[in-house]
């Protein structure tokens, strides 16, 4: 079905050239402008690659430590107990528990954002939540599954971020805020690029980084040059 935009999202197409391709902070500069909601927009980064989604060795997925965060606040669950549970609780872990927080999940509860937990109970968060959690199913490969619970949770909570390719070969993820600083929303977008040429897999050929556009939640995309982004990446 065709979208069909207001007059305002309109008019902030027509203020830039939606075919041109800028450089990082004229993208940056131009998604602040037409962030003008009357709400603190999220700006999101949308990068697609040259690689082949349905093959498990082009997979691309990983974590990466924003230097200026995220600006928003992330909920964290943590399934741990004992010692562990302790120190998730310690490091701000919105919710911990075991088997209870388990039939808490299970029960319907939805209110968080991130879930991590201790290799130890990942049986049995698989074997009952499994289809419940999906995308936020605790996972070594994004550090949420891990002994050192208390270090996990202090990074997502400053700003660490998951990238994953979705199934037509495209990453999207948060970068900040719209009332970030200009540079603090470039060293952000950058910290994140560099995390994903990083991760380029062996198997990929070709071009690898085919697009990258940075919108505002409720403004038009802007495209990044991506060969200007290779060059500093």
């Amino acid at each position: 079905m065709p979208q069909h935009h207001g007059k305002r999202f309109k008019a902030l197409v027509a203020d830039f050239d939606r075919k041109r391709l800028f450089s990082t902070p004229e993208a940056i500069a131009i998604v602040k402008k037409n962030a003008n909601a009357k709400f603190n927009e999220t700006v999101e980064a949308h990068v697609r690659l040259g690689v082949d989604p349905k093959k498990s060795d082009q997979n691309v997925r990983g974590t990466v430590l924003l230097p200026h965060g995220t600006g928003r606040t992330v909920r964290v669950i943590a399934f741990s107990k004992g010692d562990n549970a302790k120190a998730a609780q310690e490091a701000g872990a919105d919710i911990v528990g075991d088997q209870d927080l388990i039939d808490k999940v299970k029960g319907g509860f939805t209110e968080f954002d991130v879930a991590v937990a201790t290799p130890d109970m990942m049986a049995q968060v698989g074997k009952e939540l499994g289809r419940i959690l999906a995308q936020k199913m605790p996972n070594p490969k994004a550090g949420t599954v891990t002994p050192n619970i208390a270090a996990a949770i202090r990074d997502i909570k400053a700003g660490k971020v998951e990238f994953r390719l979705d199934k037509t070969g495209i990453i999207h993820t948060i970068v900040g805020k719209a009332d970030f600083e200009p540079e603090r929303l470039l060293e952000n977008v950058t910290t994140l690029l560099d995390a994903i040429v990083r991760a380029k897999p062996s198997a990929a050929k070709g071009t690898y980084l085919r697009s990258v556009t940075l919108t505002s939640t409720m403004g038009p995309g802007v495209k990044v040059d991506p060969n200007r982004i290779k060059a500093t990446a």
